[in-house]
């Protein structure tokens, strides 16, 4: 690879980084075609090859699908939708529901929207869009 390679290190993770110069992503394009790739060795220790693995809240997938992300998201909505349904049987005004639902969940399903929601399966942008629904039917 002609683009230079970067080791940075969190108190508990390792991630390898590449620069791109110049606006020039052949060398990852190329990469990215390889099926067999070198073992990667840090600091003596052999690198394990994995399927997924969690990044700054983001699942990244060897397949390079959405769908782990989409039911990570999810599961932490619907977990919140139980509390807008518990302060709506309180008898709260819809701009406290509207700004609970607004720092919980749609911080969670705005997350990497970007990325996800563009790539997603029709099925994953589905359930997604209930989520949303379903809070403002709450609300």
């Amino acid at each position: 690879m002609h683009s230079s390679k970067h080791i940075i290190k969190f108190a508990d993770d390792t991630t390898v980084v590449g620069l791109i110069s110049k606006n020039d992503e052949s060398a990852y394009r190329e990469e990215e075609r390889q099926n067999d790739h070198s073992p990667l060795i840090i600091d003596g220790s052999l690198v394990e090859l994995v399927k997924n693995t969690k990044f700054l809240s983001v699942h990244l997938v060897d397949n390079l699908t959405w769908s782990l992300n989409t039911s990570s998201f999810t599961k932490k909505a619907q977990q919140r939708l139980y509390f807008l349904i518990r302060l709506r049987k309180a008898h709260l005004p819809p701009y406290i529901l509207t700004t609970f639902y607004r720092g919980t969940n749609e911080s969670i399903l705005s997350s990497c929207i970007t990325a996800c929601f563009g790539n997603c399966t029709v099925s994953d942008r589905k359930t997604l869009q209930r989520i949303v629904r379903t809070a403002e039917k709450i609300i």
